[in-house]
């Protein structure tokens, strides 16, 4: 039996199951994307609550919208399922599960393993999984294969292994699953044509590389190039105030130029699944060359230290106004870790406001997207979302911007605030008659 041709005719017949792994902001997109051109899509996640959810037709994500999910109950083709025996069942497996990193920034492969156990255990010959999950060059030849052979399968003859890292940009309006090219890299020959098939049915454009090793290397270079550029602008910026300059001026300048320069922006510090995790994937697997990261440390080292920036920033504004930031009044606007979106993975804002807490602040917050902060990782805040209303804006001493959504008025905010810090340059072009605007 010739299982890359007759698995490729299923793909390209549409006749082939897929099966994804992991329902976060990765898995749902891609399951939907697999569904909307007509494939039957079993998708598995160890969470009973999203499970239910989906097989009620309601959502977890705020940016995708409510009738792409309400649609599903009423289609045959889409089943949710924490049921891992049905793995069996899938012709094409994609992992979309979280690599975090521990308390010492040092990869959490705990569930790439685990996944890989649970798949093991159902492989079968015809059958191509493909890992995107985020990870250092290796683990997926590494980690992933010698698992799969175990079964006594023969990897590019009876299973197909690839490594396609994801793209997804949560609440970008202009690029999504389908319009963002894929990158594609398989253990052999036959296995990156297989993958290349897969991809190809569901995005309008498939890089094909020659390993798994460079696509996952791709993906640590996309985010590493963001996180140094960031971590460049952040440090710019404290510079800049020193020297009495507004570094958001300095960009705009910067960009006119039309050749040789990309603007990137500074903030309150890194947030999200991608910037502050994946570079130090390639650092620790570095060590294993003997090499030193140093622009990645570094540039992490930069990031990491902009919230302790915020809050020096707001207590040499409360300073200037003679308050003391012990049993201050602070408003924190924005809790998710960029604008429009309710995903609050490595926010900054959860950072700000345990320094602000520590240093005795009474802390309150806004965000239109998260009502209630959950426990986070070490964080466990305790904290709903306040009214945003002219009224408290009035009764804080200070109002720290740290998310900018688009939902938010920043006149009125301006208007009705004593003192505002933005971290977002949100306030531009906003008048005042004193100086309560202080740019973070």
């Amino acid at each position: 039996m010739n299982h890359q041709r007759d698995l490729i005719e299923k793909i390209k017949s549409g006749r082939a199951k897929i099966g994804i792994i992991g329902l976060g902001y990765v898995g749902l997109p891609l399951a939907l994307r697999f569904h909307d051109e007509g494939f039957k899509v079993l998708g598995f996640d160890v969470d009973p609550r999203k499970i239910d959810l989906l097989q009620k037709g309601k959502g977890y994500i705020k940016h995708i919208p409510a009738a792409r999910i309400s649609a599903l109950p009423k289609s045959k083709r889409f089943t949710p399922t924490g049921d891992f025996s049905r793995l069996s069942e899938a012709d094409a497996i994609i992992i979309c599960v979280p690599t975090p990193l521990d308390a010492n920034k040092q990869p959490d492969m705990g569930y790439i393993r685990a996944t890989t156990d649970s798949v093991a255990g159902h492989l079968r010959p015809g059958q191509i999984v493909s890992l995107e999950s985020t990870t250092y060059p290796g683990t997926t030849r590494e980690v992933l294969l010698p698992r799969f052979e175990m079964a006594g399968y023969k990897v590019g003859r009876d299973f197909f292994l690839v490594f396609s890292p994801e793209r997804e940009d949560p609440g970008n309006p202009k690029f999504h699953t389908q319009n963002t090219p894929k990158v594609v890299g398989g253990i052999t020959a036959a296995c990156r044509a297989v993958g290349n098939v897969l991809y190809s049915r569901v995005v309008e454009r498939v890089i094909a590389v020659s390993s798994p090793e460079t696509a996952e290397m791709t993906k640590i270079l996309e985010n590493t190039f963001r996180s140094v550029n960031i971590a460049l602008v952040n440090e710019l910026k404290i510079l800049a105030d020193r020297m009495g300059l507004d570094i958001w001026e300095v960009i705009a300048a910067a960009s006119s130029k039309p050749f040789g320069y990309m603007a990137f922006y500074p903030g309150p510090g890194l947030g999200g699944h991608c910037i502050p995790i994946d570079p130090f994937y390639l650092t620790w697997k570095a060590k294993e060359f003997n090499f030193n990261t140093r622009f990645i440390e570094l540039a992490g080292e930069i990031n990491t230290m902009m919230p302790e920036y915020v809050v020096t920033k707001l207590v040499e504004a409360l300073n200037a106004r003679g308050k003391c930031l012990r049993k201050a009044k602070v408003l924190v606007l924005g809790i998710a870790y960029k604008k429009d979106i309710d995903d609050m993975r490595e926010s900054p804002a959860f950072e700000i406001i345990e320094l602000l807490k520590a240093r005795g602040a009474k802390i309150f917050y806004n965000d239109p997207f998260i009502p209630k902060i959950p426990k986070v990782r070490k964080y466990d805040l305790k904290l709903e979302s306040s009214p945003l209303t002219p009224g408290l804006l009035r009764k804080m001493d200070a109002v720290v911007i740290v998310t900018d959504h688009s939902a938010y008025d920043y006149r009125k905010i301006i208007r009705n605030s004593n003192l505002v810090i933005d971290t977002r340059n949100a306030c531009k072009g906003v008048k005042t008659g004193r100086r309560k605007i202080v740019k973070a």
